[in-house]
């Protein structure tokens, strides 16, 4: 993504079921962007069983040094859902007209991401009923969570 007309990247944690764990804005996409993402999110959420990746060296070079090469797993289509989970953040970066500053988009989108994965509920898998009813019970527990 863009910021004054300079590339930024963002760097997702996703996990198995789809949900944002962690998200980290960097200017650059090298070994030490990955390893500092990597560190930072396994001392938050532990040593995963498998870590996918597309086919970026630095991923290889991080886990190199971190010694879980073991660990990782690129392949054709097996990044999908950290592909996909862009796209709510997408949709919502362009509601907003893109951002000004690193730090303004840094702060949105740990944000982003926790509140999203709140509301998220998967509609094609409940029925109209208790998808009415997870909603229901989400928008209640936000509500209680922003009066406290």
């Amino acid at each position: 993504m863009k910021i004054n007309g300079e590339r930024h990247y963002l760097w997702p944690a996703v996990d198995h079921e789809g949900e944002v764990l962690e998200s980290f804005v960097t200017k650059t996409r090298d070994k030490k962007a990955a390893l500092k993402f990597l560190k930072k999110t396994m001392r938050r959420y532990g040593r995963p069983e498998a870590i996918v990746t597309d086919l970026l060296r630095s991923y290889g070079a991080a886990l190199r040094e971190i010694g879980a090469t073991d660990l990782q797993d690129t392949g054709r289509w097996l990044n999908n859902r950290a592909e996909n989970s862009h796209l709510p953040f997408r949709r919502r970066e362009r509601a907003m007209q893109r951002f000004r500053r690193m730090r303004s988009l840094q702060k949105f989108v740990s944000v982003h991401a926790s509140v999203h994965n709140h509301f998220n509920q998967e509609r094609h898998i409940y029925s109209r009923t208790n998808f009415k009813l997870n909603r229901a019970a989400a928008l209640t527990e936000w509500r209680g969570l922003c009066a406290a």
